[in-house]
């Protein structure tokens, strides 16, 4: 098709046309980075988590006396483990995703200190005996902890506990060690030092930030006895079935402020942990959404807009064109491939628009490289929202009879 009469019309039209290429480079702009950070914020939500969800739940015991808290321990769970349907309770410092994080440093090498920059910072899971059927552990190298290496682990001055041996997550295992097996290797943090029994699936740390990123599973797990835990081992957890978790979370709750009268219990299901941690980044996710919607049903509207108008203003071309033998067909495909032309210039602004945005959110507000596949994917969207948009205008244009066109001639 001839597109020098589109130019020339254009040109007539410089301030209406400029705008809708306008409009059309932040829809494209705003669209690409929008729908990258949706899909970063929706793989978020997502992240797996090698433990039982479904079948967990925790009660949080606070405000019980720090000497007397370890040796309450047995006795509690020995009355969570006799509510009917429980098939594993323990005790753990923290669980993933509850925002109690515990972080700390380690090094490859013996003299390595929490300082150092070339120590790696983990998440730190204390857990008493049975921890790994409560939480649904999947052992993958190695062993768990034996009775021995929980008797003889304890809190004394030092912010970790006596003992040296650690289980640690399979990502971990492989940033450390690459290529390597991680067993019998060493953490060494001074005076500390652990080594590796056991690599276990991943499992996210306490709190991975506003988004996840090469740390998220970077978590470690330590044996920790009920008498040396000066009241660290303050999550109950208590594993069954997920069509039982609800009410023995309620009976497990009772039972507990019932043993313990002075103590604050706190019951929730691990789901609602979960859902807790990602509600804001939830949120944010549909106002994008929102954003997109927006932003797209504005820019449609504008095309629309812009074509009925041009096509009123244009009876008397169209009715010539009509009279010397362009067809219906001629017509619309007139105002699509003017549309086509003015979504590429808008799409070619919007795709540098787009990279820059997205170079300000990086070196600003953490965030990732957009791939480059969200801008041919943005352009492509614009191209195919564009010939939806022209598409009535433009058949309400072809439907023009000739001779009524022609009357005004």
């Amino acid at each position: 098709m001839e597109i020098r009469p589109i130019f020339a019309s254009l040109r007539k039209h410089r301030i209406p046309a400029c705008l809708i290429v306008l409009e059309i480079a932040l829809a494209c702009a705003v669209l690409c980075n929008a729908v990258f950070m949706i899909s970063q914020r929706v793989s978020d939500i997502h992240l797996g988590n090698a433990i039982d969800e479904p079948g967990i739940a925790t009660v949080v015991l606070r405000g019980t006396d720090d000497k007397l808290v370890g040796s309450d321990i047995p006795r509690n769970l020995a009355a969570l483990r006799g509510i009917a349907g429980v098939q594993a309770v323990a005790v753990t410092s923290t669980l993933p995703l509850s925002h109690n994080n515990w972080g700390w440093s380690f090094g490859l090498d013996p003299d390595a200190t929490i300082s150092d920059q070339k120590s790696h910072n983990v998440s730190l899971y204390f857990v008493g005996e049975g921890a790994d059927q409560a939480l649904g552990l999947r052992l993958l190298q190695g062993r768990f902890f034996n009775g021995d290496e929980y008797a003889g682990s304890k809190f004394d001055t030092a912010p970790l506990p006596e003992t040296h041996v650690v289980v640690i997550t399979q990502s971990l295992a492989k940033k450390l060690w690459p290529g390597q097996s991680a067993l019998g290797k060493t953490l060494y943090s001074m005076p500390h030092y652990y080594t590796v029994i056991g690599v276990v699936a991943d499992v996210l740390r306490p709190a991975i930030g506003t988004h996840s990123g090469p740390y998220t599973y970077d978590s470690t797990y330590y044996p920790l006895s009920a008498d040396g835990s000066k009241g660290v081992l303050a999550y109950y957890l208590i594993r069954s079935a997920p069509q039982d978790r609800d009410r023995i979370l309620r009976e497990a709750e009772q039972t507990l402020a019932k043993l313990n009268p002075g103590a604050v219990t706190k019951g929730q299901t691990y789901s609602d942990i979960r859902n807790k941690y990602f509600a804001d980044m939830s949120s944010m996710a549909w106002m994008l959404v929102l954003v997109c919607v927006v932003m797209l049903a504005v820019t449609a509207f504008g095309i629309v807009g812009l074509t009925s108008f041009w096509v009123g203003q244009r009876r008397r071309q169209i009715g010539i064109r009509r009279a010397v033998g362009a067809t219906r067909g001629h017509i619309m495909q007139y105002f699509q491939t003017e549309n086509l032309l003015l979504t590429t210039a808008g799409v070619a602004i919007g795709m540098g628009l787009a990279f820059g945005i997205n170079v300000y959110l990086m070196q600003h507000y953490e965030m990732s490289r957009m791939p480059w596949y969200y801008l041919p994917g943005g352009a492509l969207s614009l191209w195919l929202l564009g010939q939806a948009s022209v598409f009535g205008p433009a058949q309400k244009a072809a439907s023009v009879p000739p001779v009524v066109a022609t009357r005004s001639v």
